[in-house]
């Protein structure tokens, strides 16, 4: 049945809205099975009941008419268990229940199985025979199968097909995705996508429509001519099949009926990327549904093809874009390359459909002080460009077309925040430390030149974290030497004579470079951080010269490793970078040897502490990561982001050991993960004794208040007793009750955020 399964999906996923998506599941279902009935139940939103929506056996004219609550009928029933009911004879059951209106009297075999999607029963599916049979055990393992994999497809024909109503009718609605910054952004949704990905163009409207089919017929020219000069240029490269392929583009291209089709939906005000996109993503599917081999290959050239137009179509209107204030940025998977596009005083919110609160993009969001959802996986975001929404960054809510009532009740929670932060201000100019003198340090992470006058506004100490990385993120190429001694100056200048700590290069995982891309199967657990540096010495040397040329008549640079899992990896970096010193020496360069340090990052780092520590000038811990290696849950990974804890009992007792033991050894300890800028969190790092605490800036004043309010001694008995559960939720609940008893509950939300 796998053939079959493979073909449902895929004609599935050609079509255009919910009704012909339960119509061709029904249809296709009962005929592969061979059943006499196959009927769809979803869940209504709004009453919680699970509807017929759509039949293939039953009497059409119950399809909206039969509704079921949880637990009501052998359908509620499937709901309840969440697994699938195999009977053969329903009628017989204590749950059946019989519905006259459906006519399914004559039914006696009964099989349910759930259509579940993140964790919520989003319907059911059902085949009925006349018989009296069960089902056997490879019919209803295909059923399960099958609702599995149509589970996503439903969830999202379901939130497209509502939206279409909202945008007609502009009425409010919502989206749940998981908190990354928190914070409230009223303001318009900004859609970005991939240049040339026609599944992703956003839907909207033109204004003139004679401009845009003036813009359609210009790409298409364009497009042609482009075609046309591969092909010559080629030509001797060639054999006849693939010469062919120029000469078939350029055909299809030529095909007016192929541009008569875009131009009708341009005449509706569709934009000409909009309707290019539609048009060819229709062609593709019915290449793609053909049962001949040679024309179900043919679909990928027509995708290509499309590519290359809309990439011309892109390019004009890259040139004229124009970001409004109060923009939101929404797209399948942000970056922290599209943050830095946006004019920051026009950037108030970010929306990602892919990701979680501890994807690199949410933690640049939460340094710039920017609301941002991540992982709101039903947003079909490509129609919503341009929309009012409400970004609930506290709690993960994305509102669109939100009413007056919503709006009043989040432009309170924005005014309480700017209260909460004129409250904090004073913060600034006092020292950190507790209530009973115990000092800390408070650092900043830091990685764009906008964060520096916030960063000393703020009362920073110097910077724990530079992440040397994002001027290598925002160029089509590697910085020069020289570009980078000028960004790195100005970082040292603007803070000196305070420390700042400069992490070397750290791609790989989840933060790729454009130009130096690394493909590979599990990223994370790949050549990413120290290991493609030491691999690639000529990138390594020139940035550690660069930073000590910059810090020339300063010295107060430090130099982080990241991702070091051995010693043989420090001490290869030490010798690289003695090098570059000796080099500089010899150049006339009369500087310092800066302290080298390593970020803890991997689990087998916590194992050799003792001798990294012997060896290092000091230790940082990276809690981001060492969180995800140490419960194995990828953190840009919605579907296990409930999973990722840094208050996880494993994490506590790991990042107690690291500071026990490097103490012993008299090397200093601080962390820049984004455990140290949580209030409660900081408590814990304090009680433990970590020297240095590094965290974004707007955290900073938060943090600062927390640890002036209580006393040292307090902090170690609330660790103790952390320690000894074994719960991230019941750790949790106990430092938030901590905060709330010594009356700081509003310095990690607004009041009128948490109800």
């Amino acid at each position: 049945m796998l053939g079959s399964l493979r073909s449902i999906v895929q004609e599935v996923n050609t079509a255009r809205d919910l009704p012909a998506v339960l119509e061709i599941i029904v249809r296709r279902v009962r005929e592969v099975m061979h059943t006499r009935v196959c009927s769809v139940y979803l869940r209504d939103k709004q009453s919680g009941n699970y509807v017929l929506m759509a039949t293939d056996g039953l009497l059409p004219s119950a399809v909206g008419q039969v509704h079921l609550a949880p637990g009501e009928g052998l359908v509620g029933n499937v709901v309840t268990r969440e697994e699938p009911i195999n009977l053969e004879k329903a009628e017989a059951h204590p749950a059946f229940q019989y519905f006259p209106s459906t006519g399914e009297e004559r039914f006696s075999a009964f099989l349910g199985t759930p259509i579940i999607h993140h964790r919520t029963v989003l319907g059911v599916l059902v085949v009925q025979q006349e018989e009296q049979r069960r089902f056997d055990e490879g019919e209803e393992a295909f059923l399960v199968t099958l609702s599995a994999q149509l589970a996503g497809v439903i969830a999202h024909a379901e939130a497209t097909g509502m939206l279409a109503t909202i945008r007609r009718q502009r009425q409010e609605t919502h989206f749940s995705g998981i908190a990354a910054s928190p914070g409230i952004a009223i303001g318009r949704a900004h859609i970005v996508t991939p240049q040339a990905n026609l599944a992703t163009v956003p839907y909207s409207l033109c204004l003139d429509i004679e401009d845009e089919l003036a813009l359609f017929q210009q790409a298409l020219s364009t497009a042609r001519e482009e075609i046309r000069e591969v092909g010559e240029r080629l030509k001797g490269d060639l054999n006849r099949e693939e010469r062919a392929l120029f000469d078939a583009y350029i055909s299809m291209l030529d095909d007016n009926s192929l541009a008569v089709e875009v131009c009708d939906r341009i005449q509706q005000q569709l934009s000409a990327p909009r309707a290019w996109a539609e048009v060819m993503l229709e062609h593709v599917r019915r290449f793609e549904a053909m049962s001949d081999s040679y024309f179900r290959d043919r679909a990928a050239d027509v995708r290509d093809l499309g590519s290359r137009v809309l990439a011309h179509l892109h390019q004009r209107q890259q040139s004229e874009r124009d970001y409004p204030d109060n923009t939101i940025l929404v797209g399948e998977e942000l970056t922290a390359a599209v943050l830095a596009e946006v004019p920051r005083e026009k950037l108030i919110g970010a929306v990602s459909v892919k990701g979680s609160s501890n994807s690199h993009v949410a933690i640049i969001a939460r340094a710039m002080g920017l609301p941002a959802i991540m992982g709101v996986q039903d947003l079909p975001y490509e129609t919503i460009d341009g929309v009012d929404m409400v970004v609930d960054g506290y709690r993960g809510d994305l509102h669109i077309h939100p009413g007056a009532e919503l709006k009043r009740r989040y432009d309170d929670i924005v005014e309480e925040e700017h209260q909460l932060a004129r409250s904090l201000d004073h913060m600034a100019g006092l020292p950190a430390e507790t209530a009973d003198g115990h000092r800390v340090c408070l650092l900043v992470n830091t990685g764009l030149m906008a964060d520096v006058v916030r960063s000393l506004e703020r009362g920073a100490e110097g910077v724990g974290l530079f992440r040397t990385e994002v001027p290598f993120l925002l160029r089509d190429r590697f910085p020069s030497e020289e570009e980078q001694r000028e960004i790195y100056r100005e970082q040292l200048e603007a803070f000196a004579p305070m420390p700042v700590t400069m992490r070397t290069l750290d791609v790989g995982g989840d933060k790729a470079l454009a130009y130096f891309p690394i493909e590979e199967t599990n990223p994370f657990l790949g050549w990413r951080g120290i290991r493609v540096t030491l691999d690639h010495p000529e990138i390594f040397l020139a940035q550690v010269r660069a930073m000590m040329k910059a810090s020339l008549g300063l010295n107060n640079l430090r130099i982080m490793l990241p991702m070091i899992s051995g010693l043989n990896e420090l001490e290869a970096a030490r010798r690289l970078i003695e090098r570059a010193y000796g080099e500089l020496l010899e150049e006339g360069y009369e500087i310092e040897m800066p302290p080298v340090g390593v970020m803890v990052e991997v689990p087998s780092a916590i194992y050799q502490i003792r001798e990294l520590a012997e060896r290092a000038d000091f230790i940082s811990v990276g809690s981001n990561d060492l969180t995800q290696y140490l419960l194995a849950v990828d953190r840009n990974n919605t579907r296990v982001a409930n999973i990722y804890h840094a208050l996880h009992p494993a994490v506590l007792r790991a990042l107690q050991e690291i500071v026990t033991i490097a103490h012993a050894e008299g090397t200093k300890v601080s962390i820049c993960g984004e455990l140290a800028g949580e209030p409660g969190g900081a408590l814990l790092l304090v009680a433990m004794g970590y020297d240095r605490l590094s965290m974004n800036a707007t955290n900073l004043p938060r943090v600062k208040a927390t640890l002036r309010a209580v006393r040292q001694a307090d902090t170690e008995l609330l660790l103790h007793q952390v320690l000894k559960m074994d719960c991230a939720d019941e750790i949790e609940q106990t430092v938030s009750a901590f905060l709330q008893r010594i009356g700081l509950k509003n310095i990690l939300r607004p009041a009128s955020a948490r109800h």
